[in-house]
């Protein structure tokens, strides 16, 4: 409990937090925000951490001033730690395969391991990009990418544009609205809002997947 609380602490004052980190560690903190979104999207099991609204913060703060950091040069270390991280969480999802998805294990359930593996088979390209825009969701879909044998080499191509994006979006998105008035005395909200949006749309999918499945059967 303790745990979630501090996370929701660091994720609705992700500003303050990270303006911290930046007065502490100066340039390190280029490294310290590679490792978190290397393990934001390399890690099946950390879809937790922070990846949007961190973005948005760090470059909000950037263009604030006194950081000391390039907004460019960060730009190319996050778009490599989110590449990296897809390829890591591909690979491993590659090596386990589909017998980690079992009939009774709650998270690793068969069934959406099926389903997944058709929606790739159907949409992959999409599916990859899209899915880096989505909280939890760019964490599972390179596993599930690597597990359902999907060809490494599309599948890079994919990563790249979509790691790219997101970090792109994200990031400038920050750089260039984070010190409007508004957005700057509502950080705290406009982060929360960041998080509901991107969640709206995977939520409503498995909403209307499950209103469905009564009708196939």
């Amino acid at each position: 409990m303790e745990l979630i609380k501090s996370l929701f602490d660091f994720v609705y004052h992700i500003d303050k937090h990270l303006s911290v980190i930046i007065n502490q560690y100066h340039t390190l903190t280029y490294l310290i925000l590679f490792v978190i979104i290397f393990a934001e999207t390399g890690f099946v099991v950390t879809p937790f951490l922070p990846g949007d609204s961190l973005l948005f913060a760090a470059g909000a703060l950037i263009a604030a001033g006194d950081t000391g950091l390039s907004i460019y040069l960060l730009t190319l270390i996050l778009i490599a730690a989110a590449f990296t991280g897809n390829t890591v969480n591909y690979l491993v999802g590659s090596y386990l395969g589909p017998r980690v998805f079992k009939e009774k294990n709650r998270v690793l359930k068969l069934d959406y391991y099926l389903r997944t593996h058709a929606f790739f088979e159907k949409h992959g390209a999409i599916a990859v990009i899209l899915s880096r825009f989505m909280p939890i969701i760019r964490t599972i879909a390179p596993f599930v990418a690597g597990v359902s044998k999907m060809s490494f080499a599309k599948y890079s191509l994919y990563n790249i544009i979509g790691g790219a994006a997101w970090i792109l979006v994200f990031l400038f998105a920050g750089f260039f609205l984070g010190n409007i008035p508004f957005f700057k005395d509502h950080f705290a909200l406009v982060g929360i809002a960041i998080i509901l949006i991107s969640i709206i749309p995977p939520i409503y999918a498995a909403v209307k997947s499950r209103m469905r499945k009564p009708a196939t059967r």
